[in-house]
């Protein structure tokens, strides 16, 4: 479909609030205002003011894909992506071989371009031994490098300052970190594992991961970015305590910057006793007032973006004992739900939430066309009924693991319709069979 008009949309983008029509032409946002009736396009929709925001940017996605293909795919998750308004991610790079070096990572790429119905990018992964590699990264062409400077194992966890100085010292782009310090966590976990044996209770988590273990990453990656000059965003804060280390400046002109999670935004350390292990994460999901001072710094500007840090895992490898169950969650089909009840709780503006998760990323790395809605602007676009509850099913995921820890929850919208450069991929609750595929983000070159 090559031109479309939505008609009557609550706009909430840029800050302010207001009803209007936009005019989509070969994937594109040609007008926003009063279109003309006898305007000749291909397809009309009254929207009678439902909710319409800019697509939803995701920085921190894991989709699996190669090696780990029995979690996930990102033909699977790029369709619950679109399923929960997401219409671009940013994928991590460990997977299986890890994305550290240019011919995995343009694989990921190729893959993407034969199955995601999203727009999509891919983090190039930093290991101990591929400096030279980094160096010769684009910034133009993959959104960051990502560290993982805790929760990894073998090559991929860097935490050894020698490299670390280096990393930061020669990184053309962005630098996305993981921030948790590993010898606090394993003497942590030697101390709970002489307790409980191998069966930890999951309550145990966040003290194993504990704040003091965040704390003393994010400040040694912090500094280590005012020392190098580099540009540093600090992935999944999850603490009170680390909030001290960022800024409520507007992001325009940061050089640190900081990010949120969803699941840590809504869930805390009393939701284990429920949920156990599906709420399994690295960094753990903390207390109550962790919670509620990372959704203040959210509302406040200290955290810039929101992301989900998607991370499936199948129910098998989830009941399996504290040491065996992996850290992550599916998340990516509820995003915007979930911000929108915490926006019927008073926690967060609806235009906050629209800049945190579409504005401040795209700004934040550099996205080139995407993000907002405005005249020459691809048509990534989200419908959403806020009138109309949407209860959680399992019938109802796309995710290939077939779980989600909001399973029963009733949300108190629902996602109408997803528009992906100008075409409707999800509506009526289905994502279509024959949904084009998504483009390659492209980037401005200046995030570094």
């Amino acid at each position: 479909m090559s031109s479309l008009i939505l008609r009557d949309a609550h706009m909430i983008n840029e800050g302010r609030q207001w009803r209007a029509d936009v005019l989509i032409r070969h994937g594109m946002i040609e007008r926003i205002g009063s279109i003309p009736s006898g305007t000749v396009v291909d397809r009309e929709i009254n929207l009678q003011g439902k909710f319409l925001f800019p697509g939803l940017i995701d920085d921190q996605v894991h989709f699996r894909e190669p090696g780990l293909t029995h979690k996930a795919t990102i033909g699977t998750e790029s369709r619950a992506a679109v399923a929960g308004g997401v219409t671009s991610f940013f994928e991590m790079p460990n997977t299986v071989p890890p994305a550290a070096n240019r011919t995995e990572i343009e694989a990921k790429f190729a893959r993407a371009a034969e199955t995601s119905v999203a727009n999509y990018s891919f983090f190039f992964g930093t290991t101990n031994h591929n400096l030279e590699d980094i160096k010769k990264v684009n910034p133009k062409e993959v959104c960051g490098i990502k560290i993982f400077m805790g929760a990894s194992t073998g090559d991929m966890l860097v935490d050894r300052e020698e490299v670390l100085e280096k990393v930061f010292r020669y990184a053309p782009t962005l630098i996305a970190t993981h921030c948790e310090n590993t010898p606090m966590i394993k003497l942590a976990e030697e101390k709970a594992k002489a307790q409980w044996g191998d069966d930890v209770p999951a309550a145990e988590h966040p003290k194993i991961r504990s704040v003091e273990a965040c704390y003393s990453s994010s400040k040694l990656a912090i500094d280590l970015a005012r020392r190098y000059d580099a540009r540093l965003h600090v992935l999944h804060i999850t603490t009170a305590k680390e909030l001290e280390l960022f800024s409520s400046a507007p992001l325009r002109g940061k050089r640190i910057t900081s990010e949120a999670c969803v699941h840590h935004l809504w869930f805390e350390d009393k939701d284990y006793a429920r949920l156990g292990h599906k709420i399994k994460c690295n960094p753990a999901i903390k207390t109550s007032a962790d919670r509620q001072a990372v959704l203040a710094a959210v509302a406040s500007g200290v955290i810039d973006v929101i992301a989900t840090d998607h991370a499936p895992h199948t129910r098998e490898e989830k009941a399996r004992p504290y040491f065996g169950a992996p850290a992550g969650l599916p998340l990516i089909q509820h995003p915007l739900l979930i911000l929108l009840d915490l926006w019927r709780q008073g926690s967060l503006s609806l235009e906050t939430i629209v800049q945190r998760a579409c504005h401040g990323p795209a700004e934040l790395f550099g996205v080139v066309g995407r993000g907002y809605i405005r005249e020459g602007y691809a048509a990534d676009l989200v419908v959403v009924d806020q009138q109309k509850p949407h209860l959680v099913q399992a019938s109802d995921l796309y995710y290939k693991c077939g779980w989600s820890p909001f399973e029963g929850h009733t949300f108190s919208a629902t996602i109408d319709k997803t528009f992906v450069n100008g075409v409707c991929v999800y509506e009526e609750g289905k994502v279509r069979e024959d949904a084009p595929r998504g483009a390659r983000i492209q980037f401005n070159g200046n995030a570094r």
